[in-house]
C-alpha cells in the first residue's frame, strides 16, 4: 500500500498533548491511532514514517480501543519505536514487529549509598574499570560460555538463574519486571542458530544505544515517591541499558520468517510485510511467544550478570557501600495483561510498563539527563498501562555519523564533567545529544497525559559504550 503522506489537519487534537488519526482516514483501519505529542513533536514527527506506521497498526487483527504512539516516537521495523497495541487474545494476532529485534531491551537503574562529593575522586577509575569488566561492541563474548542444558536454564529461568549461580540475590529479584522471569518460556522454540549466538553473550552490552551510566540525582520532584524508591538528591546510581542482544535478534528473524509463510494460510492481508503476524492462539502464535519469553528471560539474565559486574568494578574502584537495584523495566516485549474486562496482548516496542506506583525508567542521551517516573492509574485507563521509554531518535544513526564528528563530542562531554569510555568515535557520534529528542520535553508530554509522574532528573557523570 502506498504511504501515506500526514499533515496535522489529519489529526483530531482530543487534549493538549492527545491527537487522533480517526478510523475513518483509511478504510482498512479497525481502530484509531492516537499520539501523544506537543504540536512542534508532531510535526517532526511528520518528516519520518511513524505515523503511516501507527497507521498500519491499526489495521491489524483483533486489535483493542486504538493503536498508540508514545512522545518518543519514531520510525521502526513495522510498528513505529514508541508504538503500543492491545490484541485480542481470542481473535488477535501476535506480531514479532510489535516486540522488536532486540527482545526486552530494557533498563535497569542501581542506587548507591554515596553522594556525588563522596564518589566524585574515584569517578575517572570506575569509568576505566566499567569498560574492563563489561565487554561491549558488536560480537564479543562474555565471561560465561554456556553448554546446552545451561542455556536452556537461562532461556526458562532468567535471571532467577543468575541469582542461583551466584550472580545476583533475591532481593535483586523482588525489584526486578516479572521477577526476572516469564513463566511459559520454552527453550525447544528457541533455534540452534539463535542459542549460537546468544551462548557467550550473557554479561555483554553490545553495540548502538546500548550503555552503562553513572548519574547522579540532580533533582527530586516527588519527595515521597523518592523516598519510597530509596532516591534522594545527588545520590550516584548507574543505569544499564541492553537487551537479548544476538539471541534475540535471531528470535526475532526466524519468527518473522515464518509468519510470512503463515499469514497467507490463516488468510491475513497486511498493508506492510514489516507487521508479519499471527493468531496469537495458532501453534505459529504460541510457539513465537514461547521463545520471545525465552529472549526476554534472556535479557533479564544479561542485566542481572552486568549488575555484578558492576558492583565488582565499584569495589574494585575502591567505592563504599551496596549498590541496591531500583528497578528493571521492559522497553520491547509482549504480555498478557487485562483491561476492561479483555484479556489481551500488549505489544511494548520501545514503550515501558507503567503501573501504578511502579518505577517508570526513562534514559536520556548520554549529555542530557535521565528520569525516574512512577505509574499512575490514567496509564491503566489511557494507554495499557504504558510509557515511552527513552528520549526518540530525532537524527538516523547515518546521518549523525555524517554531521556530528565523535573527537569533539568526546571532548565536549569531558570538558562537561562526564567521563567518557566508548569503542569507537563513530559509535559515540551515533549516540550524540543532537541525535535525540529533549527528553525533557518528552517527560513532559507523559506527565501531561496522566499515565506517570515525575520522580526524579538524574544527571550522567560518566558514560560507557561499545
Amino acid at each position: 500500500m502506498k504511504q501515506s503522506s500526514f499533515s496535522i489537519s489529519d489529526l483530531k487534537k482530543i487534549d493538549e498533548v492527545i491527537w487522533e488519526i480517526p478510523k475513518s482516514y483509511r478504510s482498512d483501519m479497525k481502530v484509531p491511532a492516537r499520539v501523544f505529542a506537543t504540536e512542534n513533536m508532531l510535526r517532526d514527527t511528520l518528516k519520518d514514517r511513524s505515523l503511516w506506521q501507527i497507521v498500519n497498526v491499526a489495521t491489524l487483527p483483533g486489535i483493542s480501543r486504538y493503536a498508540l504512539a508514545m512522545p518518543d516516537i519514531h520510525e521502526g521495523y513495522g510498528f513505529p519505536v514508541g508504538g503500543v497495541a492491545a490484541m485480542s487474545v481470542k481473535d488477535g494476532v501476535i506480531s514479532p514487529g510489535g516486540i522488536g529485534y532486540d527482545i526486552n531491551c530494557g533498563v535497569r537503574l542501581l542506587m548507591s549509598e554515596l553522594s556525588f562529593k563522596e564518589a566524585e575522586p574515584l569517578l575517572d577509575k570506575l569509568a576505566d574499570y566499567l569498560y574492563k569488566e563489561i565487554p561491549s561492541g558488536v560480537g564479543r563474548g562474555g565471561r560465561l560460555k554456556l553448554n546446552d542444558r545451561e542455556l536452556d536454564l537461562v532461556l526458562e529461568k532468567g535471571a532467577e538463574r543468575l541469582a542461583e549461580l551466584g550472580y545476583g540475590t533475591k532481593e535483586d529479584l523482588e525489584r526486578i519486571e516479572s521477577r526476572g522471569r516469564l513463566e511459559g518460556a520454552d527453550a525447544t522454540k528457541v533455534s540452534n542458530r539463535a542459542k549460537a549466538r546468544g551462548r557467550d553473550q550473557l554479561g555483554t552490552m553490545g553495540a548502538g544505544n546500548h550503555f552503562v551510566e553513572v548519574g547522579r540525582v540532580e533533582k527530586i520532584f516527588s519527595p515521597v515517591d523518592a523516598e519510597k524508591f530509596g532516591l534522594f538528591e545527588n545520590q550516584v546510581t548507574i543505569l544499564i541499558h541492553t537487551g537479548s542482544r544476538g539471541l534475540g535478534h535471531q528470535i526475532a528473524t526466524d519468527y518473522i520468517r515464518l509468519m510470512m509463510q503463515a499469514m497467507q494460510k490463516y488468510g491475513i492481508s497486511l498493508p506492510d510485510r514489516e507487521l508479519a503476524c499471527a493468531p496469537f492462539s495458532s501453534k505459529e502464535g504460541q510457539d513465537y511467544f514461547s521463545a520471545m519469553r525465552a529472549g526476554a528471560n534472556f535479557a533479564w539474565a544479561n542485566r542481572q550478570l552486568i549488575t555484578w559486574e558492576v558492583r565488582e568494578s565499584w569495589k574494585k574502584a575502591g567505592l563504599k557501600g551496596e549498590l541496591k537495584i531500583l528497578y528493571d523495566v521492559a522497553h520491547n516485549i509482549a504480555k498478557v495483561e487485562q483491561y476492561n474486562n479483555e484479556e489481551v496482548v500488549v505489544h511494548r516496542k520501545g514503550a515501558t510498563r507503567a503501573f501504578p506506583g511502579e518505577a517508570v525508567l526513562i534514559p536520556g542521551s548520554m549529555g542530557t539527563a535521565s528520569y525516574v517516573l512512577v505509574g499512575t492509574e490514567g496509564a491503566m485507563r489511557e494507554s495499557f498501562g504504558s510509557s515511552c521509554h527513552g528520549a526518540g531518535r530525532e537524527m538516523s544513526r547515518t546521518e549523525a555519523r555524517r554531521k556530528i564528528p565523535g573527537k569533539p563530542l568526546k571532548e565536549k562531554l569531558e570538558k562537561e564533567g562526564i567521563h567518557i569510555r566508548a569503542g569507537s568515535f563513530s559509535g559515540l557520534a551515533e549516540e550524540a545529544p543532537e541525535a535525540y529528542k529533549n527528553v525533557d520535553e518528552v517527560v513532559e508530554v507523559v506527565e501531561k497525559t496522566g499515565i506517570a509522574k515525575r520522580v526524579a532528573r538524574l544527571k550522567p557523570i560518566a558514560v560507557v559504550k561499545g
